[in-house]
């Protein structure tokens, strides 16, 4: 049998996503997605710790590169339950915070990792304060 590759029996979830940084940005990958945006760090296998990195329980892995330059729009989005309250802790650590309303019905920004990634994050309710389930807000066409 077959399958379509967009079959939900063959890839039902997205595991991670991994962002890149020059080698040996560690601390401030802790600092920006520990410290600020209070994602979770998990150890990464032992086989794989001699490569650097950090892992992070919420799917992010932040990996150094030779010659790292960031994408201008590569991004992962975060779905947030107090977006005002992110927004304000970034600001505060000095980074910009891009608000973006082209989405309708849906509150998001855009900031910037220490090493110029582009981070994306949304409420985790919309403007009539439901709760969506993840990947479940509708997508306008065209838009990324």
């Amino acid at each position: 049998m077959g399958f379509s590759k967009y079959d939900r029996r063959v890839v039902p979830v997205l595991d991670h996503v991994q962002v890149m940084m020059p080698e040996g940005g560690e601390d401030d990958a802790r600092r920006f997605y520990a410290g600020i945006l209070g994602l979770t760090e998990v150890e990464k296998p032992e086989p794989m710790q001699a490569n650097g990195g950090v892992w992070f329980a919420e799917g992010i892995h932040v990996s150094g590169e030779a010659g790292f330059s960031p994408p201008p729009r590569a991004h992962p989005a975060l779905r947030v339950d107090d977006i005002d309250s992110l927004a304000e802790a970034l600001a505060a650590a000095g980074c910009d915070v891009s608000w973006d309303e082209r989405w309708p019905g849906v509150r998001r920004f855009y900031t910037r990792d220490p090493f110029g990634n582009r981070v994306e994050a949304l409420s985790g309710r919309d403007l009539e304060g439901e709760r969506p389930s993840v990947g479940h807000l509708p997508h306008p066409a065209g838009m990324s």
